[in-house]
């Protein structure tokens, strides 16, 4: 077997909208304003979730993780592709690269896991209301969202070397706006099989299991529901389900969108709108302050 001719690559080349100039210009403002009411809002939430005392239970604990996770996903590329829109030379570092490749992967495998986490909790507090503030102790929640948290870092630190690792022969340009991972190992010209392989395990564990759960608890929700007699407290957990059920929809919607399209060696347009629409037009904290 012949070695492969390896070139070290020092930087990537970030395709994004660049063929696209005129969308190029729409959009800087359209995310902008985006990227600023996501980092106000979330950050609002965190304020007022640690000031007020009243808020100080576990959903309020488990939206906070979510504000988190939105500022830091959002902040990991976002920033650089509103400067890559107004700009010619649209490049990031390997180092750049990989880490936005894990911050990005790590928060996004975190919110999949702190939803259905999220759902089990509107179950017990909704269905089992009395056990609710037993159950769901400040250890449990604690616990729930660390290890969340870690498993995830972990998963995704794993993916990110077993990528970056690979020989990418010259090949620098990424058809994407962001170093995310699918678009990174098209341009390796060694074998991703294994790559590939764990990524699908990952999926599978992030994205029907825990939606299958969170299907699960909404249905007991719904059921218990349709048995209150008092109309205001039909109302307040029909409320409470339809703005987070609206929040699971559309993130695992353009997730699994993602995810679950065919593979191709050329990204078209429509796969990096379902990317922007995903990552920094999805309204997921806004909706659940509302519960």
């Amino acid at each position: 077997m012949e070695p492969v001719n390896r070139t070290e690559v020092s930087e990537f080349f970030l395709k994004g909208f660049s063929g696209y100039p005129a969308l190029e210009r729409l959009l800087f403002p359209l995310c902008s304003v985006v990227y600023l009411v996501t980092l106000l809002g979330n950050t609002a939430i965190l304020v007022v979730s640690v000031l007020d005392s009243h808020l100080h239970t576990p959903m309020y604990f488990f939206l906070g993780n979510l504000s988190i996770l939105d500022i830091w996903y959002t902040s990991t590329f976002v920033p650089l592709m509103l400067v890559h829109l107004l700009s010619a030379r649209k490049t990031i570092s390997f180092l750049g690269c990989t880490i936005q490749m894990c911050l990005s992967l790590s928060t996004g495998s975190t919110e999949c896991l702190l939803l259905a986490i999220m759902a089990y909790d509107r179950y017990l507090a909704i269905c089992w209301p009395l056990r609710h503030p037993v159950i769901m102790s400040h250890q449990l929640c604690l616990l729930l969202a660390g290890a969340a948290w870690v498993l995830c870092l972990f998963k995704s630190v794993t993916e990110t070397v077993m990528a970056m690792r690979l020989p990418f022969c010259g090949h620098h340009v990424v058809s994407h706006f962001t170093c995310e991972i699918l678009a990174v190992l098209k341009l390796a010209c060694g074998d991703t099989s294994v790559n590939e392989g764990f990524l699908l395990v990952g999926a599978i564990l992030l994205l029907p299991v825990p939606l299958a759960f969170i299907c699960l608890s909404y249905t007991l929700i719904l059921a218990t529901t349709l048995r209150v007699p008092s109309a205001a407290g039909h109302r307040k957990a029909s409320s409470t389900c339809s703005a987070q059920l609206s929040v699971v929809l559309l993130f695992y919607g353009t997730v699994t969108c993602m995810h679950l399209k065919p593979k191709s060696r050329a990204v078209s347009v429509s796969d990096e709108a379902f990317t922007v629409l995903h990552a920094v037009a999805t309204p997921r904290r806004t909706l659940s302050s509302t519960a």
